[in-house]
C-alpha cells in the first residue's frame, strides 16, 4: 500500500501534467485522469458559465460543484480556496467579496500555482493571491477566514480528518466553509479504488458519505447541511479500462455508486475549541 507521501507524489505529477493539458481534455476525464471518454464530454464538472466573474482560461474542467456558488460570501469576506487549481473559484469569490476583501488560493503542485499568477495578473486582480502548499497544514494563520472553499480536492487528501482540522484553525470563529468533493455509496470494485489513474481522478480517494460527513461533526462543525447531491455516472468505455464486462454488469447492480456533493459547515461561534489541536 502506497504511503500518505507517496499518494501525495503522485496526485502532484498528475496534476502538474494536467495543468498543462487543455479543457476539453480535461473535461472528457474523471477530473482529468486522462481516461478519456467517447459516450459523454463531461463527467463531473458542473457548467460555471453563468456565475459572474466566470473566466475561461482559468478553468481546467477539473471540478464536481459550484461551492463557490453556494458558499454565502459577503463584501469583505476573506475566502480562502483549498486546491485552487488555475483560479476558477478564486476568480468567482473575488466578485463576491469585492476589492474591500481577499482570496487567498492554496494549491501544492507548482504548475498551477504557475498558471494561476498568470491568470490574475493579467486580470489585474491585485486582491487575489496564490500560495504553494498543503491542505493538511495550510500556509495561513489562524482564524483568518471568513469562508472556505473547495471543489473536488479534499477526496485527494490522504488524511481527511488533518485536513478538516486544518479547515477548522483557520476559519474565524463563526466562519464557515462550502466544499465540493467525491463521496461513495457501498463497496466500489477494488480495481477501481486502487488504480493510480483513478485516485488522482478523483474515486479512489474517495471517502464513504457518511464516514465524511462524520470526519466534519467530529471536528466540531455545526449546522452541516449537504447543499447539493447528484450521482457521478462513469461510462462503460472509462469502466472497461478498470474492469471486464461481467465485473462492469456487476457493478451496476451492486447498488454502489460515486456521488458529488457539496457540504457546508460552520465553525463555533464561541470560539470553543473543536478538536484536538485545532486552537492556536
Amino acid at each position: 500500500m502506497a504511503t500518505n507521501e507517496e499518494l501525495k507524489d503522485l496526485v502532484r505529477q498528475k496534476y502538474s501534467e494536467i495543468a498543462l493539458q487543455d479543457k476539453e481534455t480535461n473535461q472528457a476525464s474523471c477530473c482529468g485522469s486522462g481516461c478519456c471518454s467517447t459516450e459523454v464530454y463531461n463527467i463531473m464538472s458542473d457548467d460555471y458559465g453563468a456565475l459572474e466573474g466566470y473566466n475561461p482560461d482559468a478553468d481546467l474542467g477539473l471540478g464536481c460543484g459550484l461551492p463557490t456558488q453556494f458558499a454565502q460570501i459577503k463584501k469583505g469576506d476573506v475566502v480562502i480556496d483549498l486546491g485552487s487549481g488555475a483560479g476558477n473559484d478564486c476568480f468567482i469569490a473575488r466578485v463576491e467579496t469585492g476589492e474591500a476583501g481577499k482570496v487567498i488560493g492554496i494549491d501544492f503542485t507548482p504548475a498551477m500555482i504557475d498558471k494561476a499568477r498568470q491568470n490574475a495578473e493579467r486580470l489585474g486582480f491585485h486582491n487575489v493571491e496564490f500560495r504553494q502548499g498543503d491542505i493538511e497544514k495550510v500556509p495561513v494563520t489562524s482564524n483568518i477566514a471568513d469562508v472556505v472553499v473547495s471543489n473536488c480536492v479534499l477526496n485527494l487528501v490522504p488524511d481527511k480528518d488533518q485536513a478538516f482540522r486544518e479547515i477548522s484553525r483557520i476559519l474565524k470563529p463563526g466562519g464557515h466553509f462550502s466544499i465540493s468533493d467525491v463521496v461513495l455509496a457501498g463497496d466500489l470494485p477494488g480495481t477501481i479504488r486502487n488504480a493510480a489513474e483513478m485516485y488522482a481522478g478523483c474515486v479512489a480517494g474517495a471517502l464513504q458519505k457518511k464516514v465524511y460527513l462524520e470526519i466534519i461533526a467530529s471536528n466540531g462543525f455545526v449546522n452541516i447541511t449537504l447543499q447539493k447531491e447528484k450521482p457521478i455516472i462513469i461510462p462503460d468505455d472509462i469502466l472497461s479500462n478498470y474492469l471486464g464486462a461481467e465485473e462492469i454488469a456487476q457493478f451496476k447492480v451492486s447498488g454502489a455508486g460515486i456521488y458529488s456533493i457539496t457540504v457546508y459547515g460552520e465553525k463555533p461561534a464561541d470560539g470553543a475549541c473543536c478538536a484536538p489541536g485545532c486552537c492556536s
